[in-house]
């Protein structure tokens, strides 16, 4: 039997009779025998066309499956995830039953079933399953690297029929999850049948075990990842309660005796709802003990507040603090909320209570008494539920003696006094000063200050600054200006070491050093008062401001 293409093979006839075939029915036999290749050749190729269908399918499956497990691998960092994605088709084509992942316990004896996929399961195979390392499969494929087929008696032998011998399984495949010359954890596979994974299989399937491998990675670098950024989170929350124990708040620079005790008393008081009065000489920081008041209230979320009683005119104070309505005096063309109708639910900082005059006193009274005020050319009460936070750099209760401060206001203000120390009471704080200014001024500055000599810090140390540290701030920035290299210049010759500076004497009053620090700061700008080099803003102070302290101190410009 032949065809154009191949021969396949002969067809027989027999015959007990002695030339039984004549030659007409040999001729026609043959025509017989060549249908016949026909067909068989036909069936034969139709067999081989439905087996390389079948290799085709099984082929493009395979593809099909290390496919998934890539896309899975790279965009998953989930492995159990990564798992449940792949395993259905895994178990499709691979006619498994279980598929399950194992990864090295801390201590490296055991190994943790961390995640598998067995819908037909009893149970008895369950994550977070403790494995054997040594005397198991698949911790001899672990400790080995190499993948491990088991059927029959060998299959009977291993962990995973010991532990789920009621699950029924007859065969198993364990290979392991190879990556850069280490083993991560293994593949686990197992069928009910008794089908052993031939050779062609387990290599397929540590095709799809270095793809899940490549997973098992990322999952751990990520977790490895996460737990660095919690440490991190976590140290840094650390750090910035250690910062704020030393340098107590984001913008207040200290960690002296004097200072601590003051900061004791803000986290004290500021949960709280009183009234708090701020003393201290000009230039310490009150507004910034006020915003640590504020910041560490419940208060925080809303408005803070603040006005300086001595920069406005008598006339405007009281439309400030409690608004006024559209032509309730000159130039009122339009309504405007007051500070304690702004910072209702928030905090209201009047800094310089003792400027407020004596008839503004009494109206501030009933807003600390009543919570109730009405807006400057309105009949109209309102409401407020701000706290008050007030400073000062006078002696209220000599005020109140010379009945230049009313007293029941005082005492209303008064509930809990907090005295900041002048910077001559706190020297350990000006080392610290000093950086932390230099720094702020040379970043502004565009400068770059390295070094700070040791003379020049000694003086600084020594220097009783009667202008506190607003006076320092303004040396300070004054030294960055003239700085030209990575070396702060400090002009040490309006510093005197040890002593009163030379145009102060020990008996000044706190308002002649200010008058004093005042005309040195105007003689240095040329008495220009505004501008970004202006009087002004050397002292730290809005020029409305400057010029109100400047008409209080009798600070007149000299004549050419």
């Amino acid at each position: 039997m032949t065809t154009v293409h191949r021969r396949l093979g002969g067809l027989g006839l027999g015959s007990t009779r002695l030339d039984a075939y004549s030659e007409e029915e040999v001729r026609f036999l043959s025509l017989v025998a060549d249908q016949v290749a026909l067909a068989i050749d036909g069936a034969l190729n139709f067999e081989a066309a439905q087996l390389a269908q079948v290799e085709l399918q099984r082929n493009n499956d395979r593809l099909q499956l290390l496919l998934e497990v890539t896309n899975s691998a790279v965009a998953n960092l989930d492995l159990r995830a990564v798992l449940r994605t792949v395993s259905a088709t895994l178990r499709r084509v691979m006619h498994c039953d279980y598929a399950g992942l194992a990864l090295p316990e801390a201590a490296g004896h055991q190994l943790r079933l961390y995640a598998l996929d067995f819908p037909a399961g009893k149970g008895f195979l369950h994550e977070e399953l403790l494995l054997p390392m040594e005397g198991s499969a698949s911790g001899k494929a672990f400790q080995t690297g190499q993948p491990l087929a088991l059927s029959g008696l060998a299959w009977r032998d291993s962990e995973i029929y010991q532990v789920g011998a009621v699950e029924g399984f007859q065969a198993g495949c364990f290979l392991p999850l190879r990556s850069h010359h280490r083993v991560l954890g293994v593949l686990q596979l197992a069928r009910f049948q008794e089908q052993v994974f031939t050779q062609d299989e387990v290599d397929f399937l540590a095709q799809v075990a270095s793809q899940v491998a490549i997973a098992v990675e990322n999952a751990l670098a990520y977790g490895q990842i996460a737990d660095l950024k919690d440490q991190l989170v976590h140290e840094k929350l650390y750090l910035e309660d250690e910062l704020r124990s030393e340098l107590h708040f984001a913008d207040i620079v200290g960690k002296s005796p004097a200072l601590r005790r003051v900061l004791q008393q803000v986290e004290t008081v500021a949960p709280t709802e009183a009234t708090v009065l701020i003393y201290g000489e000009t230039g310490t920081g009150k507004e910034l003990i006020a915003r640590a008041l504020h910041q560490l209230s419940s208060r925080r979320p809303q408005a803070f507040v603040k006005l300086n009683c001595a920069a406005i005119p008598t006339s405007l104070l009281e439309a400030e603090l409690f608004g006024h309505e559209k032509g309730a005096f000159t130039g009122a063309v339009m309504q405007r909320i007051g500070r304690f109708e702004l910072a209702t639910r928030g905090t209201v900082f009047l800094d310089e209570i003792g400027e407020m005059p004596l008839e503004m006193q009494p109206k501030l009274l009933r807003v600390l008494q009543d919570r109730e005020f009405e807006r400057l050319g309105s009949s109209h009460t309102l409401r407020t539920e701000a706290r008050l936070i007030a400073a000062t750099n006078r002696d209220l209760a000599t005020m109140v003696a010379a009945q230049t401060f009313r007293a029941d206001l005082f005492y209303r203000v008064n509930v809990f006094p907090i005295h900041v120390p002048p910077l001559r009471e706190r020297p350990d704080d000006i080392p610290l000063l000093v950086r932390h200014f230099a720094q702020q001024f040379a970043r502004r500055m565009h400068k770059t200050v390295e070094t700070i000599p040791s003379d020049t810090m000694q003086a600084l140390h020594q220097y009783p600054w009667p202008g506190n540290i607003r006076e320092l701030q303004n040396i300070i920035e004054r030294a960055v200006i003239l700085s030209p290299g990575s070396v702060l210049q400090v002009p040490l010759n309006d510093l005197h070491p040890g002593a009163t500076p030379a145009h102060s004497t020990p008996h000044d009053t706190l308002e002649a050093a200010e008058r004093k620090h005042i005309l040195a700061v105007l003689e240095e700008t040329a008495w220009v008062l505004g501008g970004p080099h202006g009087a002004a803003v050397r002292l730290g102070m809005k020029r409305s401001t400057l010029q109100f302290r400047m008409h209080k101190l009798g600070i007149v410009r000299p004549s050419k």
